[in-house]
This record gives structure tokens, sequence and C-alpha cells, in this order.
């Protein structure tokens, strides 16, 4: 199998715990606009444009760009001040600097974003953190509502930054959650799954390989060699 060469991350639960800043930060927004938190969110593989759809539908408001436009520049503002305040203190998850640098350091191997948030919500978290240096392109929850239609979205930039077109065989995706794995399904690609979200790792088992975090090199390391061993259920060590 080919040495994947390009990388694809999920954020929250995969490269940062915000600690609820950003789950706050909707409810505010929701508050805001629609004169209440709304209803419990399950945010778990969700996308910010999926988020706002189902608000529209709880409080039975016609999906108006203009609302939306304000619900989100409302959400990125408290986002933005929960981050920063320390009222949600978040954490960069075991692992993901050391796998970054590394990636950073093979020739040839490109990293970029493909979640959930919003473009410039999917920035402030990547640069709170100190990881916006690792990645220069990516897909967003303004794109599309669906998860499984950013892969091709995330694939069109990759080969506008890179300007070459990648394989199926070239690309993992890295997320915690089921809807990760899916989104890689929809492209052909393989996907890492880490436990590090709120999905326990036995409802990972669709993915290529599942890992309890990145802290331990030895779930990750060979995919970076030159030759990487062929995937799948009597595979490398670390797959489930």
């Amino acid at each position: 199998m080919q040495r994947p060469t390009l990388w694809l991350f999920d954020i929250d639960g995969t490269l940062v715990d915000t600690g609820g800043a950003g789950l706050t930060a909707l409810g505010d927004a929701a508050e805001a606009v629609f004169g209440d938190r709304g209803p419990a969110l399950d945010l778990r593989g969700a996308t910010d444009r999926g988020v706002l759809n189902g608000m529209f539908e709880h409080f039975g408001r016609a999906a108006e760009t203009a609302l939306a436009d304000r619900f989100f520049a409302v959400y990125l503002e408290r986002l933005e001040f929960h981050l920063s305040s320390g009222s949600h203190p978040g954490r960069v998850l075991p692992g993901v600097r050391a796998l970054l640098d590394r990636l950073l350091d093979c020739p040839g191997v490109i990293t970029g974003l493909l979640t959930g948030n919003i473009k410039d919500g999917a920035w402030r978290k990547m640069r709170h953190f100190g990881l916006d240096r690792y990645f220069d392109f990516g897909a967003y929850g303004c794109d599309h509502a669906d998860r499984n239609q950013l892969g091709p979205i995330a694939l069109e930039r990759a080969a506008a930054h890179a300007g070459r077109v990648f394989d199926a065989a070239e690309i993992v995706i890295v997320g915690d959650t089921p809807k990760d794995i899916a989104c890689a399904e929809a492209i052909g690609a393989r996907c890492l799954a880490v436990a590090t979200g709120q999905v326990p790792v036995g409802q990972l088992a669709g993915a290529w390989r599942v890992v309890d975090d990145l802290s331990d090199p030895a779930g990750w390391s060979d995919l970076l060699e030159p030759s990487s061993p062929v995937g799948g259920i009597d595979g490398v060590a670390g797959e489930r």
C-alpha cells in the first residue's frame, strides 16, 4: 500500500479538546438570534452548518442568509471569548504535536483540515492552540452541511495547494467519530480513528485503524515509511 501523502484532520476530539468552548458559543449564538439556547446538541461529527439548519427547524424559522450570518458572527465572537478567557480550559490532545511535527518533516506530505467547524471557527481554534502553522488549507462546516460532501472539497483544495491530484490510496483522514469514518469511505480513503473524543473504541471499529490516542508512535509511524504494509484485520500493530 502506498505511503499516505495527504493527511486530513478533524479538529474537535481529534486535535484538540476545547473544554466545551464551542458548544457554549453555539448556545450563546442561539440565545442572541433566536431568544433561547435551543435543543441539546450532539456535536460528534456534526457540521456547524448542519447544527444551524437544525436550529432553524427547531425554532420554526426560515433559513435566511441574514440570520445565518448573524448567528455565526455571534458564535465567532463568543468562541473567541470562551477560548481566551480561561472559562473553558482546553488542551491539545496526546501525541498530536509529535505526529504533526513528523509530518511537517516528511518530504512530499501535506496536511489539511477536514472539519465540521466553519472556516473562521476552525482557524480560531488552531491559532489558540498553536497548531495553525501545520495547516494551509481545509474543507469546513460552512462548505456543506453533509460531512460526506466535505471530502471531495478537501481533495479539490489539496490538489490546488499541491499542484497535483491525490489518489485515494494516498489519503488518510484522522478523526474521532463514525462520521469521520464514513467521510473517509465516501472518497475511498483510509481512516485513522482516535478514541480521544466522546466515542469509545468499540464504536470506531469500522475504521481502517483505531488507536486509543496518538501518543504512541506505533499507531502511526509505519505510515511515514516509504513502503507501508497493507492494512486490515491482520495488518500492522495497533489496528483493530
